[in-house]
Protein backbone atom coordinates (compact mmCIF):
# COMPACT_ATOMS: atom_id res chain seq x y z
CA UNK A 1 0.00 0.00 0.00
CA UNK A 2 1.17 3.22 -1.28
CA UNK A 3 1.36 5.95 1.48
CA UNK A 4 -1.22 8.22 -0.44
CA UNK A 5 -3.92 5.45 -0.26
CA UNK A 6 -3.35 4.96 3.69
CA UNK A 7 -7.08 5.51 4.97
CA UNK A 8 -7.44 8.93 6.79
CA UNK A 9 -11.11 8.68 7.52
CA UNK A 10 -14.17 6.78 7.69
CA UNK A 11 -17.25 8.13 5.85
CA UNK A 12 -20.76 7.53 5.72
CA UNK A 13 -21.23 10.36 2.72
CA UNK A 14 -20.16 8.82 -0.21
CA UNK A 15 -17.89 6.73 -1.96
CA UNK A 16 -16.68 4.71 -5.13
CA UNK A 17 -15.51 0.96 -5.47
CA UNK A 18 -12.26 1.17 -7.50
CA UNK A 19 -12.28 -1.98 -9.30
CA UNK A 20 -16.33 -1.75 -10.49
CA UNK A 21 -16.71 1.69 -10.98
CA UNK A 22 -19.73 2.16 -8.67
CA UNK A 23 -20.01 5.28 -7.04
CA UNK A 24 -22.69 5.47 -3.95
CA UNK A 25 -23.81 8.61 -1.87
CA UNK A 26 -25.74 8.06 1.37
CA UNK A 27 -26.79 4.72 -0.26
CA UNK A 28 -28.25 5.54 -3.51
CA UNK A 29 -26.33 4.76 -6.60
CA UNK A 30 -24.44 7.97 -8.81
CA UNK A 31 -26.90 7.21 -11.80
CA UNK A 32 -30.14 7.27 -9.70
CA UNK A 33 -28.95 10.31 -8.08
CA UNK A 34 -28.43 11.57 -11.52
CA UNK A 35 -31.89 12.35 -12.58
CA UNK A 36 -32.52 14.45 -9.24
CA UNK A 37 -31.68 17.99 -8.65
CA UNK A 38 -28.87 19.48 -7.23
CA UNK A 39 -30.76 20.34 -3.90
CA UNK A 40 -32.40 17.46 -4.03
CA UNK A 41 -29.11 15.52 -3.56
CA UNK A 42 -27.68 17.67 -1.61
CA UNK A 43 -30.72 17.66 0.97
CA UNK A 44 -29.93 13.36 0.58
CA UNK A 45 -26.59 13.58 1.07
CA UNK A 46 -26.97 16.26 4.45
CA UNK A 47 -29.31 13.66 6.06
CA UNK A 48 -28.54 12.76 9.27
CA UNK A 49 -25.31 15.08 9.61
CA UNK A 50 -27.16 18.34 8.61
CA UNK A 51 -30.69 17.11 8.93
CA UNK A 52 -33.80 19.55 7.88
CA UNK A 53 -31.34 22.56 6.09
CA UNK A 54 -31.50 22.51 2.09
CA UNK A 55 -34.51 23.33 0.05
CA UNK A 56 -35.10 25.07 -2.98
CA UNK A 57 -36.40 28.50 -1.16
CA UNK A 58 -34.11 27.78 1.47
CA UNK A 59 -30.77 28.00 -0.63
CA UNK A 60 -32.80 30.64 -3.02
CA UNK A 61 -32.65 32.68 0.01
CA UNK A 62 -29.35 32.01 1.21
CA UNK A 63 -28.25 33.30 -2.41
CA UNK A 64 -29.66 36.65 -1.65
CA UNK A 65 -28.22 36.63 1.94
CA UNK A 66 -24.90 35.85 0.33
CA UNK A 67 -24.68 38.45 -2.43
CA UNK A 68 -25.86 41.08 -0.22
CA UNK A 69 -23.10 40.12 2.36
CA UNK A 70 -20.47 40.10 -0.32
CA UNK A 71 -21.77 42.95 -2.90
CA UNK A 72 -19.82 45.40 -0.33
CA UNK A 73 -16.50 44.01 -1.64
CA UNK A 74 -17.02 43.99 -5.41
CA UNK A 75 -15.61 47.60 -6.13
CA UNK A 76 -12.43 47.09 -3.65
CA UNK A 77 -11.39 43.49 -5.80
CA UNK A 78 -7.85 44.29 -6.98
CA UNK A 79 -7.88 44.00 -10.73
CA UNK A 80 -4.75 41.42 -11.17
CA UNK A 81 -6.77 38.61 -9.11
CA UNK A 82 -7.47 34.81 -11.19
CA UNK A 83 -11.00 34.32 -11.08
CA UNK A 84 -10.06 31.39 -8.22
CA UNK A 85 -8.20 33.96 -6.31
CA UNK A 86 -11.34 36.80 -6.47
CA UNK A 87 -13.94 33.72 -5.55
CA UNK A 88 -11.73 32.88 -2.33
CA UNK A 89 -11.39 36.58 -1.42
CA UNK A 90 -14.92 36.79 -1.72
CA UNK A 91 -15.79 33.48 0.32
CA UNK A 92 -13.02 34.18 2.85
CA UNK A 93 -15.02 37.70 3.56
CA UNK A 94 -18.43 35.71 4.71
CA UNK A 95 -17.99 36.42 8.42
CA UNK A 96 -17.48 32.78 10.20
CA UNK A 97 -19.69 34.00 12.87
CA UNK A 98 -22.68 33.58 10.71
CA UNK A 99 -21.42 30.66 8.25
CA UNK A 100 -24.06 27.72 8.32
CA UNK A 101 -24.05 24.88 5.59
CA UNK A 102 -26.54 26.96 3.31
CA UNK A 103 -24.95 30.26 3.00
CA UNK A 104 -21.17 28.12 2.21
CA UNK A 105 -22.95 26.64 -0.80
CA UNK A 106 -24.48 29.84 -1.78
CA UNK A 107 -21.72 31.83 -0.83
CA UNK A 108 -19.45 29.66 -3.02
CA UNK A 109 -21.89 29.82 -5.92
CA UNK A 110 -22.76 33.79 -6.08
CA UNK A 111 -18.80 34.08 -5.03
CA UNK A 112 -17.87 31.88 -8.43
CA UNK A 113 -19.99 33.74 -10.71
CA UNK A 114 -19.28 37.10 -9.52
CA UNK A 115 -15.31 36.57 -9.62
CA UNK A 116 -15.69 35.21 -13.53
CA UNK A 117 -17.61 38.55 -13.91
CA UNK A 118 -15.30 40.68 -11.92
CA UNK A 119 -12.46 38.84 -13.29
CA UNK A 120 -13.47 40.13 -17.53
CA UNK A 121 -14.43 43.74 -15.80
CA UNK A 122 -18.22 43.00 -15.74
CA UNK A 123 -20.66 44.26 -12.69
CA UNK A 124 -21.42 40.63 -10.74
CA UNK A 125 -25.10 39.75 -11.20
CA UNK A 126 -27.72 39.68 -8.46
CA UNK A 127 -29.39 36.31 -7.90
CA UNK A 128 -33.01 35.69 -8.45
CA UNK A 129 -35.02 33.75 -5.90
CA UNK A 130 -37.46 32.60 -8.22
CA UNK A 131 -34.75 29.79 -9.64
CA UNK A 132 -33.72 26.60 -8.69
CA UNK A 133 -29.93 27.06 -8.50
CA UNK A 134 -28.27 25.93 -11.64
CA UNK A 135 -30.66 28.03 -13.42
CA UNK A 136 -29.57 31.10 -11.65
CA UNK A 137 -25.65 29.94 -11.34
CA UNK A 138 -25.76 30.84 -15.20
CA UNK A 139 -28.03 34.06 -15.11
CA UNK A 140 -25.58 35.17 -12.43
CA UNK A 141 -22.58 34.22 -14.95
CA UNK A 142 -24.16 35.27 -18.70
CA UNK A 143 -26.79 38.01 -17.30
CA UNK A 144 -29.50 36.09 -19.31
CA UNK A 145 -31.92 33.06 -18.62
CA UNK A 146 -30.54 29.83 -19.13
CA UNK A 147 -32.29 27.54 -21.24
CA UNK A 148 -34.37 23.89 -19.48
CA UNK A 149 -31.21 22.01 -21.26
CA UNK A 150 -28.38 24.05 -20.02
CA UNK A 151 -30.18 24.42 -17.10
CA UNK A 152 -30.24 20.66 -17.10
CA UNK A 153 -27.09 19.93 -18.33
CA UNK A 154 -25.55 22.23 -15.52
CA UNK A 155 -27.55 20.25 -12.42
CA UNK A 156 -26.04 17.00 -13.93
CA UNK A 157 -22.56 18.45 -13.56
CA UNK A 158 -23.42 19.71 -9.70
CA UNK A 159 -24.59 16.28 -8.90
CA UNK A 160 -21.68 14.62 -10.05
CA UNK A 161 -19.34 16.45 -8.91
CA UNK A 162 -20.97 17.14 -4.89
CA UNK A 163 -20.01 14.65 -2.75
CA UNK A 164 -16.25 12.09 -4.21
CA UNK A 165 -15.12 10.66 -0.82
CA UNK A 166 -12.01 11.94 0.83
CA UNK A 167 -10.31 13.62 -1.83
CA UNK A 168 -7.72 15.96 -1.57
CA UNK A 169 -9.87 18.92 -1.01
CA UNK A 170 -12.70 17.22 1.54
CA UNK A 171 -9.37 15.96 3.46
CA UNK A 172 -8.01 19.28 3.64
CA UNK A 173 -11.15 20.45 5.12
CA UNK A 174 -11.93 17.76 7.49
CA UNK A 175 -8.36 18.56 9.05
CA UNK A 176 -9.30 22.34 9.58
CA UNK A 177 -12.84 21.27 11.06
CA UNK A 178 -10.60 18.62 13.05
CA UNK A 179 -8.57 21.27 14.83
CA UNK A 180 -11.84 23.13 15.44
CA UNK A 181 -11.06 25.62 13.11
CA UNK A 182 -15.14 25.74 11.77
CA UNK A 183 -16.70 25.93 8.77
CA UNK A 184 -15.47 28.99 7.30
CA UNK A 185 -11.79 28.56 7.74
CA UNK A 186 -12.52 24.52 6.45
CA UNK A 187 -14.20 26.16 3.58
CA UNK A 188 -11.33 28.26 2.06
CA UNK A 189 -8.48 25.93 3.04
CA UNK A 190 -10.08 23.39 0.88
CA UNK A 191 -10.70 25.65 -1.93
CA UNK A 192 -7.02 26.47 -1.31
CA UNK A 193 -6.62 22.71 -2.27
CA UNK A 194 -8.29 23.17 -5.41
CA UNK A 195 -5.60 25.55 -6.88
CA UNK A 196 -2.84 22.88 -8.21
CA UNK A 197 -3.71 21.44 -11.72
CA UNK A 198 -4.07 17.60 -10.19
CA UNK A 199 -7.70 18.03 -8.54
CA UNK A 200 -9.33 21.46 -9.56
CA UNK A 201 -7.77 22.63 -11.92
CA UNK A 202 -7.91 19.39 -14.48
CA UNK A 203 -10.49 20.91 -16.78
CA UNK A 204 -9.43 23.56 -18.15
CA UNK A 205 -6.01 22.12 -18.75
CA UNK A 206 -7.84 18.98 -20.79
CA UNK A 207 -8.93 22.18 -23.06
CA UNK A 208 -5.50 23.61 -23.27
CA UNK A 209 -4.41 19.76 -24.60
CA UNK A 210 -6.70 19.56 -27.27
CA UNK A 211 -6.03 23.37 -28.03
CA UNK A 212 -2.47 22.31 -28.34
CA UNK A 213 -3.04 19.11 -30.32
CA UNK A 214 -5.58 21.02 -32.86
CA UNK A 215 -6.04 17.94 -35.14
CA UNK A 216 -7.06 14.44 -34.84
CA UNK A 217 -4.20 13.21 -37.00
CA UNK A 218 -1.57 14.65 -34.95
CA UNK A 219 -3.39 13.22 -31.37
CA UNK A 220 -0.44 10.05 -31.40
CA UNK A 221 2.64 11.75 -32.15
CA UNK A 222 1.63 14.46 -29.66
CA UNK A 223 0.58 11.92 -26.82
CA UNK A 224 3.87 9.97 -27.28
CA UNK A 225 5.77 13.12 -27.74
CA UNK A 226 3.95 14.40 -23.94
CA UNK A 227 5.08 10.84 -22.18
CA UNK A 228 8.32 10.63 -23.33
CA UNK A 229 8.59 14.37 -21.66
CA UNK A 230 6.84 12.86 -18.93
CA UNK A 231 3.96 14.95 -18.71
CA UNK A 232 0.40 13.96 -17.66
CA UNK A 233 -2.28 13.55 -19.93
CA UNK A 234 -4.72 15.77 -18.52
CA UNK A 235 -8.49 13.80 -18.44
CA UNK A 236 -6.83 10.42 -18.25
CA UNK A 237 -6.32 8.56 -15.37
CA UNK A 238 -7.60 8.56 -11.13
CA UNK A 239 -6.31 7.67 -8.14
CA UNK A 240 -10.08 6.67 -7.09
CA UNK A 241 -10.75 3.90 -9.92
CA UNK A 242 -9.13 1.46 -11.71
CA UNK A 243 -11.16 1.44 -14.45
CA UNK A 244 -12.88 4.75 -16.32
CA UNK A 245 -14.58 7.20 -13.93
CA UNK A 246 -18.36 6.64 -13.98
CA UNK A 247 -18.59 9.89 -14.06
CA UNK A 248 -17.12 10.35 -17.18
CA UNK A 249 -20.20 9.06 -19.41
CA UNK A 250 -22.28 11.31 -17.13
CA UNK A 251 -21.14 14.05 -18.15
CA UNK A 252 -20.51 12.76 -22.25
CA UNK A 253 -24.26 12.03 -22.11
CA UNK A 254 -25.15 15.59 -20.92
CA UNK A 255 -23.40 17.19 -23.60
CA UNK A 256 -24.73 15.26 -25.97
CA UNK A 257 -28.15 15.74 -24.56
CA UNK A 258 -27.29 19.55 -24.70
CA UNK A 259 -25.83 19.62 -28.23
CA UNK A 260 -28.99 17.58 -29.14
CA UNK A 261 -31.84 20.07 -27.78
CA UNK A 262 -29.75 22.49 -30.26
CA UNK A 263 -28.44 24.50 -27.37
CA UNK A 264 -24.90 24.85 -25.99
CA UNK A 265 -21.89 26.94 -26.86
CA UNK A 266 -19.06 23.82 -28.35
CA UNK A 267 -17.30 24.63 -31.28
CA UNK A 268 -18.60 22.92 -34.39
CA UNK A 269 -17.32 19.51 -34.47
CA UNK A 270 -15.77 19.96 -30.87
CA UNK A 271 -17.38 16.79 -29.40
CA UNK A 272 -16.61 14.48 -32.11
CA UNK A 273 -12.45 15.86 -32.17
CA UNK A 274 -12.10 14.74 -28.71
CA UNK A 275 -13.64 11.41 -28.98
CA UNK A 276 -10.43 10.67 -32.03
CA UNK A 277 -8.41 12.18 -28.93
CA UNK A 278 -9.72 9.96 -26.33
CA UNK A 279 -9.48 6.96 -28.04
CA UNK A 280 -5.95 8.17 -29.99
CA UNK A 281 -4.56 9.01 -26.21
CA UNK A 282 -5.76 5.48 -24.84
CA UNK A 283 -4.31 3.31 -27.65
CA UNK A 284 -0.91 5.26 -27.48
CA UNK A 285 -1.05 4.97 -23.50
CA UNK A 286 -2.10 1.03 -23.40
CA UNK A 287 0.96 0.67 -26.06
CA UNK A 288 3.68 2.66 -24.14
CA UNK A 289 2.76 1.89 -20.37
CA UNK A 290 1.12 -1.75 -20.76
CA UNK A 291 1.75 -2.58 -17.08
CA UNK A 292 0.49 0.43 -15.93
CA UNK A 293 -3.61 1.03 -17.80
CA UNK A 294 -4.90 4.47 -17.79
CA UNK A 295 -8.75 5.14 -18.63
CA UNK A 296 -10.64 8.42 -19.17
CA UNK A 297 -11.66 10.38 -16.09
CA UNK A 298 -14.26 13.03 -14.96
CA UNK A 299 -12.48 15.93 -15.94
CA UNK A 300 -12.14 14.84 -19.91
CA UNK A 301 -15.67 15.59 -20.58
CA UNK A 302 -16.53 18.04 -17.49
CA UNK A 303 -14.26 20.28 -19.59
CA UNK A 304 -16.28 19.90 -22.72
CA UNK A 305 -19.38 20.03 -21.01
CA UNK A 306 -18.16 23.54 -18.87
CA UNK A 307 -17.30 24.65 -22.03
CA UNK A 308 -20.46 24.36 -24.02
CA UNK A 309 -22.44 26.25 -21.24
CA UNK A 310 -20.42 29.14 -22.30
CA UNK A 311 -18.10 28.88 -18.61
CA UNK A 312 -14.80 30.34 -18.98
CA UNK A 313 -11.83 27.99 -18.73
CA UNK A 314 -10.62 29.84 -15.37
CA UNK A 315 -14.19 29.56 -14.11
CA UNK A 316 -14.25 25.86 -14.57
CA UNK A 317 -12.59 25.15 -11.20
CA UNK A 318 -15.08 27.61 -9.22
CA UNK A 319 -17.58 25.98 -10.78
CA UNK A 320 -16.16 23.06 -8.75
CA UNK A 321 -16.07 24.37 -6.09
CA UNK A 322 -19.59 25.74 -5.66
CA UNK A 323 -20.77 22.10 -6.16
CA UNK A 324 -18.43 21.17 -3.93
CA UNK A 325 -18.83 23.08 -0.93
CA UNK A 326 -22.10 20.97 0.06
CA UNK A 327 -19.85 18.18 0.33
CA UNK A 328 -17.32 20.11 2.11
CA UNK A 329 -20.28 21.20 4.85
CA UNK A 330 -20.98 17.48 5.48
CA UNK A 331 -17.71 16.11 5.90
CA UNK A 332 -16.77 19.51 8.20
CA UNK A 333 -19.83 18.00 10.55
CA UNK A 334 -19.14 14.49 10.04
CA UNK A 335 -15.26 15.10 11.19
CA UNK A 336 -16.44 17.28 13.89
CA UNK A 337 -18.92 14.77 15.85
CA UNK A 338 -15.62 12.25 15.97
CA UNK A 339 -14.14 14.98 18.13
CA UNK A 340 -10.69 13.94 17.39
CA UNK A 341 -7.90 15.93 15.26
CA UNK A 342 -6.37 14.53 12.66
CA UNK A 343 -2.55 14.36 13.24
CA UNK A 344 -0.96 11.83 10.36
CA UNK A 345 1.93 10.16 10.91
CA UNK A 346 5.07 10.68 9.51
CA UNK A 347 8.57 9.43 9.37
CA UNK A 348 12.01 11.91 9.86
CA UNK A 349 14.50 10.85 6.99
CA UNK A 350 17.24 13.24 7.63
CA UNK A 351 20.45 12.96 9.05
CA UNK A 352 21.42 12.42 12.71
CA UNK A 353 23.33 13.98 15.11
CA UNK A 354 25.70 11.18 15.79
CA UNK A 355 25.92 10.44 12.11
CA UNK A 356 24.39 7.44 12.23
CA UNK A 357 22.32 5.68 8.91
CA UNK A 358 19.28 7.78 8.07
CA UNK A 359 16.38 4.49 8.83
CA UNK A 360 13.63 6.80 9.13
CA UNK A 361 12.10 7.25 12.70
CA UNK A 362 8.32 7.98 13.27
CA UNK A 363 6.49 10.91 14.64
CA UNK A 364 3.34 11.00 15.71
Amino acid sequence: MTMERISAAETSLSGGDPATGEMVMRGHRLPDLIARSYEEVVAILWDAELPAQMSLDALAAARCDAFARLSPRFAAMPSDLTVIECQRVLLASLPGAAMTPLLLVAGAAVAAASAIRLVRGQAPVAPDRSLPHAADLLRMIHDAAAGEAETRALDRYLVAMVDHGVNASTFTARVVASTGGGLSAAAVAALGALEGPLHGGAPGLVLDMLDAIGEADRAEDWAAAALDRGERLMGFGSRAYHIRDPRADIMKDSLLALQKSGAGRAPEGRLAFAEAVERTVLSVMAARRPERTLHTNVEFYAALLLEALGVPRAGFTPLFAASRAAGWAAHVREQERTGRMLRPASRYVGPLPDGRPKTGRGQE
